[in-house]
């Protein structure tokens, strides 16, 4: 007989307050913590002209010195309504001593790629390590990712993807501005970390 769980005894928290505590490593991306919502642009030259899209973004994490990162987004057309689903991503950002980053990122595609960068004062950078393809998948050679907090408006964020595919040089692919979601926090002002044990 299998005994069931009911729920995972280790919840992520949404909110640097939140329990857990967050890992004093995850101190210069505290303010990316949460669920964020908003609308970009994007364009590619492999594509039939640039597009609008509707986006979703959480970083949440357990305790530990990473965060746990997923995306969604889909098309809208001209009068801002819901086309189909587009982009979809989930993965994990490792925080490094001095805010150096190591991200993972998958896609459904079959696309996984590993980035590197830093974090500090309100942004994150990352860039191409390597890139993983499924047989199938569409070239991607790689990426540039750009995350950051609204200047003096803790509760926006501004995203940039720079995208090397299918025989095209590195190239800007898609830009968006996100809210926080209603009901999330925002971060606290004050050091956190006196409440870190």
């Amino acid at each position: 007989m299998v005994e069931s769980v009911a729920e995972p005894p280790f919840p992520d928290a949404l909110g640097a307050d939140d329990a857990p505590g967050p890992h004093p490593l995850l101190e210069p991306v505290l303010g990316f913590l949460g669920a964020w919502r908003g609308r970009g642009r994007g364009g590619y030259p492999t594509l039939d002209g640039d597009f609008a899209y509707a986006q979703e973004v959480s970083f949440r994490h357990d305790g530990r010195p990473f965060l746990r990162y997923e995306a969604r987004a889909w098309l809208l057309d001209g009068d801002g309504a819901p086309l189909r689903p587009a982009a979809r991503e989930s993965g994990w950002w490792r925080l490094q001593a001095d805010g150096r980053v190591e991200a993972l990122v998958t896609q459904p595609t079959g696309i996984t790629e590993i980035l590197v960068g830093h974090a500090g004062e309100g942004a994150v950078d990352l860039s191409t390590h390597s890139v993983a393809l499924t047989p199938t998948a569409k070239d991607v050679t790689a990426t540039r990712r750009r995350y950051t907090l609204g200047d003096g408006d803790a509760d926006t964020f501004t995203f940039v993807h720079d995208l090397a595919a299918v025989g095209q040089p590195l190239q800007h692919h898609l830009s968006a501005t996100l809210r926080r979601a209603v009901g999330q926090s925002t971060p606290p002002t004050s050091s956190w970390n006196s409440s870190v044990q």
